[in-house]
């Protein structure tokens, strides 16, 4: 009873339901440890400080999960153009009245509520959905350049333009996914490199014109950060955080310190969020903790070509492929950052790391994910169903979407 009872609330690809509980799993363990000493030291000797308000939001997760996963993907392929403009918007007050922490003006509080976003986590997921539906929607007309530029990249590049004055990096990576989500959809290979080629001269001209005119020591962090990168050489206070980082990694090991027995977590700045792969290594090992990691995360990739291959219409496919690529690349880009294969770029772990908007953003996008999956599997029972047995009510429930 209790297993139909689950089949019933979780629906859609069981894999994934699989893989979110691993990564909560993991998230809860990683946080704790990580940062009950944070926790102790800023919140008057409370150590669960941390873990309590990540295993809410991850209980609000489940939650965004499961009511996401019930609405019809459609609703994304109507509300795309509205979704972009809500996020532009956003991210306009938060340039101008945003919260300045850490030297950088990324979120925007809520007023009465002292709750923060992080604006530029939920343009991207607006960018993806509107990308996925300009893909639907001009799919038979991505050899026209101009046409690409004003639908495609256009919109991009308003995206990232806002949120590059304080986080080149997220910008880099938005860009970056958005030129993978656009090489999915069949637009031409050249395209793209124009479109390369276009942004690191934007990003060359913003930064002359931000040191000449502003005292902003932003472009100065931009730059040592890529020179120290691309030339090999350490710095003990520039590179402080990937340093402890690689020490971490280093002493873990094959089978890690144990649960609970990190070292570097008093000395690593961001232990819970952005470096938090470099604790789960330290003291889980590459066994387990590099591994089991990696391999969920490739699963998820899988899972979700999988279920892209299966849709019968453009928009769910490219959804599907949009938002995937999206959680991978960020995945992949923080654990690369911990083992000191890319420059500090402050992206969290996908589910795993400490956040409120990352964890919401990124709970949205694996209900939605699990929505296009719910209705390709009914459509899939329903047909292996006997034809006495096909209603019309699931004839209107289950139809593809027409894009």
């Amino acid at each position: 009873m209790e297993q139909g009872w689950l089949t019933k609330t979780f629906k859609g690809d069981r894999v994934i339901w699989g893989l979110v509980v691993l990564f909560m799993f993991y998230s809860l363990l990683a946080v704790y440890s990580s940062s009950a000493g944070v926790a102790f030291l800023k919140h008057s000797g409370n150590t669960t400080y941390f873990l309590r308000t990540q295993f809410l939001m991850l209980l609000l997760s489940i939650v965004i999960i499961v009511v996401v996963h019930y609405l019809p993907y459609r609703i994304y392929f109507s509300l795309a153009g509205l979704f972009l403009i809500i996020s532009v918007i956003l991210l306009v007050l938060t340039f101008i009245f945003g919260s300045r922490i850490n030297e950088a003006t990324r979120w925007l509080v809520i007023p009465g509520t002292g709750f923060s976003i992080q604006t530029s986590d939920v343009a991207k997921v607006a960018l993806v959905i509107y990308l996925a539906r300009s893909l639907a929607i001009f799919q038979n007309e991505v050899n026209n350049f101009m046409l690409v530029t004003k639908y495609f990249m256009f919109p991009a590049a308003i995206i990232c333009g806002l949120i590059l004055p304080e986080n080149l990096s997220t910008a880099v990576m938005v860009f970056g996914i958005s030129l993978v989500i656009m090489f999915i959809g069949r637009i031409p290979f050249r395209f793209l490199l124009a479109y390369v080629g276009m942004a690191v001269a934007g990003i060359v001209l913003f930064a002359m014109v931000l040191a000449a005119f502003t005292e902003s020591n932003r472009v100065e962090v931009w730059k040592n950060r890529i020179e120290r990168f691309v030339s090999g050489e350490e710095d003990a206070d520039g590179d402080y955080q990937s340093n402890q980082a690689k020490i971490a990694i280093s002493t873990g090991g094959l089978f890690g310190k144990a649960p609970g027995k990190s070292t570097q977590r008093n000395m690593l700045p961001q232990s819970n969020s952005d470096f938090i792969f470099a604790i789960i290594i330290e003291e889980y090992g590459l066994l387990f903790g590099a591994i089991p990691l990696i391999l969920a995360y490739m699963i998820l990739l899988f899972r979700g070509i999988t279920i892209a291959k299966k849709c019968e219409t453009a928009f769910p496919a490219f959804l599907v492929m949009g938002l995937i690529t999206m959680i991978v690349v960020q995945a992949m880009l923080n654990m690369l950052v911990a083992v000191g294969l890319f420059p500090v770029t402050g992206q969290t772990l996908p589910m795993v790391s400490w956040g409120r908007t990352s964890v919401l953003v990124m709970s949205f996008s694996i209900g939605a994910i699990l929505s296009v999956s719910r209705v390709v599997n009914a459509r899939i029972r329903k047909e292996e169903l006997p034809e006495e047995e096909k209603t019309d009510e699931g004839e209107k429930i289950y139809e593809p979407a027409k894009t």
